[in-house]
């Protein structure tokens, strides 16, 4: 497959030749991370920190000399300079994104079926078409009841090991109530995560969602509604017949004083368990939150992580000094402090100052 020269590959030290330019560079930069090339469209829905049309983004990729001696074309996938082997490996993952979403939509109506459970979203790689092969963990979201995170957490790891049964590895890794909607990172990693979950049921819950976090529009201001949802109307619907009648009668015999025992027991029992992990990672918290609306068991901080590399990308192509984050803030020059004075931390939101 032949590699596309958008034009002469001639590198200056001379910034973005304009807005939308430095935009996409910074979207292909963040992608690559995930060794993801992208089309045109993928491109202006997840543009980082510039709400534009496609027209203006096709516009930039076609004329833009600045771009063009960073980013290559191939098969109709744009990535940066000297990554068109990535092409490839996105065919690949295509066809085990393809394998593996009925398999996913099929689990993630069984999550949704749960007593308490309010909505299951995909998350994580295969919902941006991009596992790393088809028996890659298949990630969830699950939006609950008050007061019944643990318990609704505990009827997901039945419907998992019976997964496994099967060779197939389901992880709803994210459980919070539907009075925790909101979230407490605010970075560019976290507004991703959101902006490619795909709900399986539940849109109203989704739609809360997002409208609890609208921080995440100053990254993201382009993903308004899911990219990869190949959306099936009936499955809204749910629960229902079986489903609806056995989630009823979980909450029936979960409701109550018997649930709330019940849900505080199994919390007060993961969490001596997940302590013993967080020792293991080091005695460090990570990105793990673990209360009674949130089960976020993530020891290893991967956003973190994600985050320093995506500023080693930035500094590398010389867009150090133009973060998303204080230009979408509304600061004039990106400061070295937040206005409290302390020092800014990698992938940290900036409040605007007062006008």
């Amino acid at each position: 497959m032949p590699t596309e020269h958008l034009s002469a590959p001639q590198v200056t030290d001379s910034g973005p030749d304009s807005l939308v330019s430095g935009a996409i560079l910074r979207t292909l930069i963040y992608a690559d991370i995930f060794d993801f090339p992208m089309r045109l469209e993928e491109i202006q829905h997840f543009l980082i920190g510039c709400t534009t049309s496609l027209d203006a983004v096709r516009a930039a990729l076609e004329s833009s000399a600045w771009l063009a001696g960073r980013i290559e074309r191939a098969g109709g996938y744009y990535h940066l300079r000297g990554r068109a082997a990535l092409v490839a490996l996105r065919h690949e993952r295509e066809k085990a994104a393809q394998r593996l979403w009925p398999v996913a939509m099929r689990y993630g109506g069984w999550l949704a079926h749960l007593p308490f459970v309010r909505m299951a979203a995909l998350t994580g790689s295969l919902a941006m078409r991009n596992p790393r092969g088809e028996h890659d963990d298949i990630d969830y979201l699950l939006i609950t009841a008050p007061r019944r995170v643990w318990l609704a957490r505990a009827f997901a790891i039945v419907v998992v090991r019976l997964a496994r049964l099967r060779r197939i590895g389901l992880c709803p890794n994210y459980v919070l109530a539907e009075t925790a909607l909101e979230q407490s990172q605010h970075n560019l990693y976290m507004a991703h995560e959101m902006a490619q979950m795909v709900p399986i049921r539940g849109a109203a819950h989704f739609a809360a969602m997002n409208a609890a976090n609208p921080w995440a529009a100053i990254y993201l201001p382009n993903a308004r509604a899911p990219f990869y949802d190949d959306a099936d109307p009936a499955r809204e619907e749910s629960p229902r017949r079986v489903g609806r009648f056995a989630q009823r009668l979980g909450e029936w015999l979960f409701g109550g004083w018997r649930g709330d025992a019940l849900d505080a027991w199994e919390q007060r029992r993961k969490i001596r368990r997940f302590r013993r992990f967080q020792a293991e990672a080091g005695g460090h918290p990570g990105a793990a939150h673990l209360d009674g609306e949130h089960v976020k068991g993530h020891f290893q901080d991967h956003g973190q992580r994600i985050l320093a590399r995506y500023a080693e990308g930035l500094r590398a192509h010389g867009l150090a000094d133009e973060g998303v984050e204080w230009r979408a803030a509304g600061w004039a020059s990106p400061p070295s402090t937040t206005p409290s004075g302390a020092p800014v931390p990698v992938g940290a939101p900036f409040q605007p100052v007062a006008q």
